[in-house]
């Protein structure tokens, strides 16, 4: 890889909580900037849609162009919404995994979102990241618990020394669900709305109280403002748009 912008562009944003780590490489891509037209317009860079490949591929060297990043150590995996992880020792394309964790420097991980709560995690002793995935499967399965359980034991983490972005995701407000969904989660992280007659779940607190709830500090961790609902003008959206929509990649990686 070579050394990243020091700035966002159209086509992605960098988390702030990230800036003060220059080795760090980290970024969730925006649906603009990219080829495909409606309903994937533009920046698809799902491989799993139904958009022409061609387009997917072309939006997906402009965004690592981007980022100044080189396409061959990227690493990402066939997701499945579920919580294993796996430990990244190479770059390449992976299956049944939705969470990438590495020490490997010039290794960049990256998972794919349309609704689904990214999370990544910084190790700033050990130099050790995550990409996770984490639909509301994922969530309720702990898999951002177990992501930092495994980077304890792969690496030595220690969660305090962690910083950690819960990205972009279908907000509170639009994440409705039926009762056999919502009793999966705690009170704190779903209520019941009597005008609709329907379940709210918020996945981003779900997840940032997993990382707090292994030791991450409040101060380390940054949510995202963005809705990939009522943002819908910069982000995909698999719900919203009924299933015929484009893919967004939140990535991170040591430089």
């Amino acid at each position: 890889m070579n050394t990243p912008p020091a700035t966002s562009s159209p086509l992605y944003r960098s988390p702030d909580i990230f800036a003060s780590f220059p080795e760090l490489l980290a970024a969730e891509s925006t649906r603009h900037g990219g080829v495909s037209p409606a309903p994937f317009a533009s920046l698809n860079l799902g491989l799993s849609t139904a958009d022409i490949p061609e387009n997917v591929a072309e939006n997906r060297s402009r965004f690592w162009r981007a980022l100044g990043v080189n396409p061959h150590q990227v690493a990402t995996s066939h997701q499945v919404h579920g919580s294993e992880i796996l430990t990244v020792t190479q770059p390449g394309h992976y299956s049944g995994y939705d969470s990438l964790i590495t020490r490997h420097k010039g290794i960049l991980l990256a998972v794919t979102v349309a609704d689904c709560t990214p999370v990544l995690i910084f190790d700033l002793r050990h130099e050790a990241v995550a990409a996770i995935h984490a639909g509301w499967r994922g969530t309720v399965q702990g898999i951002v618990t177990k992501t930092l359980e495994k980077m304890q034991l792969e690496f030595g983490t220690d969660p305090a020394d962690c910083y950690a972005y819960v990205g972009t995701c279908i907000d509170e407000c639009s994440f409705e669900v039926g009762l056999e969904v919502a009793e999966q989660f705690s009170d704190v992280h779903q209520r019941f709305d009597p005008a609709t007659g329907k379940h709210l779940v918020d996945l981003k607190i779900a997840n940032r109280d997993q990382l707090l709830g292994v030791g991450v500090r409040k101060d380390h961790i940054q949510i995202s403002a963005y809705s990939t609902v009522l943002h819908n003008h910069t982000y995909f959206s698999y719900r919203h748009e009924k299933g015929q929509t484009g893919r967004m990649l939140v990535c991170i990686g040591i430089v």
